[in-house]
């Protein structure tokens, strides 16, 4: 706890959010990304060429506007056919974000040579990604952890986790939260700003 490396991040849009707003292109509901993954399985995967964004960048970032941009296109140029083909372009879609996480993810392992992996947050539901990474992984005798799936849904459960693991570690300020009971809101934080620091205050019931 309080001691990470970040290896890689999301330049623009994230796995998940290129999942919804993708879906969002084909009339799927909200949270796009489940109802996608559930159109894909009766579609071909290889039915449309969708780019793999910085698939081959030599780093481990990602993108996906680009991919997003290609789906709105592609749907475009269906038109009046996109209902009868909504699957396979479902399953093109998520094969296209499931090659990058796993090509990235893989060479992330490799990096690092580290032999435990945890995929956490909304996308690790997704049951094409899982067996996806559990044959890779079982291949480079790596073993793969996921949360439970209810746990999936909402990355709230996991900040929630974490902030007790600080707190138990004694990472936080206790008498400081408690003369103000003030923080601000963050919809995206660094993790830099969480690295180690001595124990500001023992923790005291």
């Amino acid at each position: 706890v309080g001691s990470y490396e970040l290896l890689g991040e999301t330049i623009d849009d994230a796995a998940g959010e290129a999942f919804d707003k993708s879906a969002k292109l084909m009339g799927l509901p909200y949270p796009g990304g489940p109802h996608l993954a559930r159109l894909a399985l009766g579609g071909d995967g290889a039915a449309f060429k969708l780019p793999r964004p910085l698939l081959h960048s030599g780093n481990l970032d990602f993108s996906f506007a680009g991919l997003k941009t290609a789906v709105l296109t592609q749907a475009k140029k269906l038109g009046a056919e996109l209902e009868s083909r909504k699957a396979d372009l479902a399953a093109s879609t998520q094969a296209a974000i499931v090659e990058v996480l796993v090509k990235k993810t893989l060479a992330a392992l490799s990096q690092t040579a580290l032999k435990r992996l945890v995929v956490a947050g909304g996308v690790g539901a997704n049951a094409l990604l899982r067996s996806q990474l559990n044959a890779a992984c079982r291949q480079r005798g790596i073993r793969v952890h996921y949360p439970e799936l209810e746990f999936c849904t909402d990355n709230g459960a996991m900040i929630a986790m974490a902030a007790g693991m600080r707190l138990q570690a004694g990472l936080v300020n206790l008498d400081a939260l408690r003369s103000s009971y003030t923080f601000d809101v963050k919809p995206r934080w660094n993790l830099s700003e969480f690295q180690s620091e001595p124990a500001l205050a023992t923790q005291n019931a």
